[in-house]
Parts: C-alpha cells; structure tokens; sequence
C-alpha cells in the first residue's frame, strides 16, 4: 500500500447546480477546492479525477427505471412532475443533472477502488456524500447516492466488512436503507434528533433488518447540542463499535451541517470541533481497517463561512498535513471568496475553540440529562448484538 492520500476532484462536479436560490450552492465546493490549493495541500495529494459512474455501477443501489427518470429529467427538466422525487422544492430537475450526479459518484467510488486496492490509504471526496438518495428515488438535495454506492462496489470488489460513520446534522437514511439487511455493512448516524429535523428517521430503535439486527446505529441528539456533548456522543458510540465490528474498510460522511451557523439545522458545533471528529475518524480507520479510509462531504450550508474550512481541515489530515486552527486563512483565498460572493471570508482556520469532552464510561450517565439519555437508548439498541455492554 502506497500511504499516499488522494482528493477527488473534477471542477466539473460543480456543474450539480439545483439553481439560484436553493442551499446547495456549488460554490462551496469551488472555495472549498481554492481553500485546498491556497494552502499548497493539492502539492500533499494525489488529485485524481475518476470518471463518472456508469449504469451497471449505478444499479449496484439505484434501480433501472429511477435511473432511467433521472435520465429524462436531465434532458428536459421541464417534464419533471415530482415522480421519483424529481422536479420538487428540494430537487429540483437541472439540465445535465445525471451527468453532474453520476460525476460525484464516481469519484467515490473511485476513491473506494483505490483504496481496497492498495492505490491510497486515504481517499477524500468533499463533493459526495449525497447520503439521502434512495434507491428508487431522489430526496434532500441527492439524486445518486455516491456514498451508498462506494460501500456497495467495496463489497462487489471483496470487501467482507465495511463500516460507514455519517457524522451529518441529517440522519443518513438513504445509506441505512441501502444495507438494512445487509450484515456486512455497520451503518453509524449522529444526527439530531427526527423529531426537529428532515428526514424525521433515525430513531435508536431502527437497528437493522432480518438477520443483520445490530448493523444500524443511530445516535439522535437533541437540538442545541454542541461539542462537548457532540464529542461525547461521538466518543460514546463509535469506538467500541468499531472495534467490535473489525471493519477492512472504514467510509466516513462529514457533513458540514452540525455547525451552530448552519441556517438550516439546530445544532451548535464548531469547526473545531468538526475538526476534531475527523481527527478522530483518521485514528480510527488506522486502528480497525489497516488506514483505510474513504472520506466524503455531506450538507453544509453556511458556504463560506464554514464549508471550505470544514472540509480543507478534512483533507490535510488525509494527507499527513493538518493545518493548525489558528492559522491565518490566506489572503488570495479570503479576495477570492468576495470576488465570487461579496461577501466576508473568515480570517483563520478556527472558531476559538479547544474542544473536549467528557468520556461516557467514566463520567457516568445523567439520567437527567437529554444528551446521556440519547447516548444510553443507543448503546441499549444495538450494542448487545455485538457482545458490548451498554
């Protein structure tokens, strides 16, 4: 294995564009690209540029006709009618959007190739993590669901155990449908909690289907929760999981989303504290899969002021690279971002915090507390099934 990291891009992902006006606005990619190169990290990555998926990888999820749906509605977006979740308020249908779509899965799934393969320990596509897409229809802002797919070509290629941390302020629905009964694959959420936010699933009781019971994890946490308490939770759930399990492959959705800005969502996280969580995501992949690590995006909508930095932090530690959080943002990137949006770029790499937390087993559980109560229905949900104590 070569330990080399590599970061997916084609600038043509950018062309996943639902239109002025809606919250998933492609700039965030392009600033989150000028980010990278800004700080030379692009020097510190293999940047590879894989080709879109075809049809026999997209049905390894997606099924023939939703395809085929998105197909038409590519070509005339103007005779999407709302089937298959094409042509509504969050989808709406663009010109070229199978293209776009089937661009950003392929760089996951490429990533995934790579990595099973020995080609990179490290693989980072910011542009995926499209997690709600279904297998027969588009929902929350995803058409193809590239993380699902990256998973599914792992088990294709040899895989035997694959584990998907989704650390998004939305509960990775479309990826726990996709392996509901399915034991090779552990799916972990932290989410908040589906009684404040789409897609209103996510329960700590939706633990896996027939025969794979105990392979979905859910953590739904109360709104407001911030890093201490994301921190907690995070701590909580995902290491004994993961060492349990013995994944060959860890997959990570990072989600921008959890951020306290974030104008869609309500919870109060940091970008240190994002941060922090990918940190932890890269210990854990070299812990329990050999380092292999495939890394994705996600939400995120506060698009200057939190995307790019969140993510730019995600591929400088896929490359052995971190970029310390009081370092000053580069002024050729802060001119950048007003030329493309007038507005104010952040001035350093941090939020001016120092994130901690206090470890679940040796604090206790508050039976008071909302945040404990989340963590505890967790591990009573599923950790039995893999010989763990709650």
């Amino acid at each position: 294995m070569s330990g080399r990291a590599q970061l997916m891009w084609d600038e043509e992902v950018t062309g996943y564009d639902f239109g002025a006006g809606h919250p998933m606005d492609p700039v965030r990619l392009a600033l989150t690209m000028r980010l990278v190169q800004a700080y030379g990290l692009d020097r510190a990555v293999q940047v590879v540029a894989a080709k879109p998926a075809g049809e026999s990888t997209l049905r390894l999820v997606h099924g023939q006709e939703y395809i085929e749906a998105v197909r038409r509605a590519s070509a005339a977006p103007e005779s999407a009618d709302g089937s298959y979740g094409l042509g509504t308020i969050d989808d709406p249908a663009f010109a070229g959007m199978h293209e776009a779509s089937a661009l950003i899965a392929g760089q996951s799934v490429g990533a995934a190739e790579d990595v099973w393969r020995g080609e990179a320990l490290h693989a980072v596509n910011f542009a995926g993590g499209l997690h709600h897409a279904m297998p027969r229809g588009a929902s929350g802002f995803c058409i193809y669901n590239d993380a699902a797919l990256a998973v599914a070509r792992l088990l294709e290629l040899g895989a035997e155990r694959v584990a998907y941390v989704d650390v998004d302020v939305h509960h990775g629905d479309g990826v726990q449908a996709a392996f509901w009964e399915d034991p090779r694959v552990l799916t972990i959420s932290l989410h908040e909690h589906p009684r404040t936010l789409f897609p209103q699933t996510g329960w700590p009781e939706e633990a896996g289907g027939e025969g794979a019971e105990g392979s979905a994890v859910n953590v739904a946490l109360p709104a407001g929760t911030s890093d201490e308490g994301w921190l907690r939770a995070f701590h909580a759930v995902v290491p004994e999981l993961l060492a349990a399990f013995r994944p060959q492959v860890l997959v990570t959705q990072h989600g921008a989303d959890t951020h306290v800005e974030d104008p869609l969502a309500h919870l109060a996280v940091t970008v240190d504290a994002q941060r922090a969580v990918a940190e932890s995501c890269h210990r854990l992949a070299h812990e329990h899969a050999d380092g292999r690590w495939v890394a994705l995006g996600g939400g995120g909508y506060a698009v200057v002021d939190v995307v790019p930095r969140s993510w730019t932090h995600l591929v400088a530690i896929a490359a052995g690279r971190p970029v310390e959080p009081a370092t000053p943002v580069p002024e050729e990137w802060r001119q950048e971002v007003y030329r493309r949006t007038r507005m104010d770029a952040p001035r350093r790499m941090t939020d001016g915090r120092e994130p901690s937390w206090r470890e679940f087993a040796e604090s206790g559980y508050d039976p008071a507390d909302r945040l404990d109560q989340a963590i505890l229905a967790t591990r009573r949900a599923v950790f039995p099934h893999h010989g763990l104590l709650p």
